[in-house]
């Protein structure tokens, strides 16, 4: 005797009394597997984009907004601080900042950020890249995976950026020419257009004085006496004087990169006029002492700059988000909770009208657990198909989620892995459908023939 197809054609036979109950455990069983997954992967990709930082500084506003602008480039920038203020930062001598990393922004291409910034940004996020891939010079751009996917870029392809993080504000005249494309890191890196601080300033005319006129980059190197003894493939000291000239802003290819300060390095911000403006910068420290620990609070109280600590207030941001995913988890599980019920109550009545198939099935030779087993089962099937039905919708859901945060925000979430804590939940409805099936199943295998028999 198949119980096991037995259940399955009971089930069949009078499918409308189990709909209900299978409709509402899909949906308990849907949200919190997607509850777990948007859980999961939102916390495993601000995770990711920490890289390491201990500190982001910039213009005063909110410290959360000023984190997520600049750390995972979701939100507007609270404004620009002068290169002036940030050069206490930049140099490589300082006492307590091992890494200082320059953002400027404002500019965006299809809807994808252009950051001005160093080649220091790659080591941030431990990303390996020949030299003849990295931005160099003004104008010169590296794409990240994601966003050369998206867009269909290749080394070589000339586009003008916009004014803004949308396409419908006006673009800029001069060219940006794709010299490289990072091998995709599941970071914020992959959405992003990386150039250097100063095609922000001769974009916006910020510093013609201080690099030229129409694209010309020649500046004179014997102004600041710096001594740096930054480690880094194109940062050089120099005491030359350089003419690099740019025809409608691409480098001239008869100048080495070897034999100049590349324009993406700390060494050539320390050399320009305070002027200048950036948006942030993103600081790692030496050392974990007292006075690193404080210098976020010293930043806030004597300078005009804002200092904001990403472990803080990512934190502050989870627990947030926490009061609407327990209220959400509470629904879930109460739904979970009367999807149990139904089925309990549905096998309970339909119980009722098969006292006298049980009692035949008795008389044909079946045993008690037999029967017991064969309501076990049933209840087993419903629970099953209850969370194949409740996983195919929260991957649905994740699915049009990804969509959704992909056209706003250029971050998306898989919708194909499967955590262990799904596996827990899988295996958890089991078991409740199989406590729903219990007491049913206790009465069935109680049966009593004779009187069942004699009452028909």
């Amino acid at each position: 005797m198949n119980l096991f197809s037995i259940s399955w054609k009971n089930i069949l036979h009078k499918p409308t009394s189990v709909v209900l109950s299978l409709v509402l455990f899909a949906l308990g069983v849907g949200l919190i597997a997607f509850l777990l997954q948007v859980d999961k992967q939102v916390q495993q990709k601000f995770e990711n984009n920490l890289a390491g930082i201990d500190l982001v500084v910039g213009a005063k506003g909110s410290p959360l907004q000023l984190i997520l602008s600049s750390m995972y480039h979701i939100d507007a920038p609270t404004g620009n601080i002068s290169l002036e203020q940030a050069r206490p930062f930049l140099n490589p001598q300082h006492p307590l900042v091992d890494l200082a990393v320059p953002l400027s922004l404002g500019d965006s291409y299809k809807g994808y950020r252009i950051v001005g910034t160093t080649h220091d940004i790659l080591d941030l996020y431990g990303i390996q890249l020949p030299a003849e891939m990295m931005w160099q010079e003004n104008f010169e751009v590296t794409a990240g995976a994601g966003v050369a996917r998206k867009l269909n870029l290749s080394v070589g392809d000339v586009f003008q950026s916009s004014h803004g993080f949308t396409d419908d504000i006006h673009s800029h005249d001069q060219d940006l020419k794709i010299v490289g494309i990072l091998e995709p890191t599941n970071t914020v890196v992959d959405q992003l257009l990386l150039t250097t601080p100063a095609t922000f300033w001769k974009m916006h005319n910020h510093a013609e004085d201080e690099t030229g006129r129409n694209g010309d980059t020649g500046h004179n190197h014997n102004g600041n006496n710096h001594n740096h003894n930054h480690e880094h493939e194109h940062e050089h000291n120099h005491n030359h004087n350089h003419d690099h000239k740019h025809e409608n802003g691409n480098v001239d290819s008869m100048k080495s990169p070897e034999s100049i300060i590349s324009s993406a390095s700390n060494t050539f911000l320390l050399q320009q006029g305070g002027n200048q403006e950036i948006t942030s910068l993103l600081l790692t420290f030496k050392g974990r002492n007292f006075q690193a620990l404080n210098l976020g609070r010293n930043i806030n109280e004597n300078t005009d700059m804002q200092a904001a600590s990403p472990a803080i207030e990512i934190n502050r941001l989870f627990s947030l988000m926490d009061t609407g995913t327990q209220a959400l988890n509470t629904l879930a599980l109460a739904i979970v909770f009367v999807s149990g019920l139904s089925i309990f109550l549905a096998m309970l009545n339909k119980l009722r009208d098969r006292k006298l198939e049980l009692a035949y099935m008795r008389v044909k030779g079946a045993s008690r657990t037999q029967v017991f087993m064969l309501i076990i089962f049933e209840g087993l099937i419903i629970a099953f198909l209850g969370s194949l039905l409740g996983f195919l919708l929260s991957y649905g859901g994740l699915y049009f989620l990804s969509e959704s945060m992909e056209t706003n925000y250029n971050y998306s979430l898989s919708a194909g892995s499967f955590s262990k804590a799904e596996l827990y939940l899988f295996f958890s409805a089991l078991g409740l459908g199989v406590i729903a099936a219990l007491i049913p199943a206790i009465q069935a295998s109680k049966t009593d023939i004779s009187i069942t028999l004699e009452g028909n």
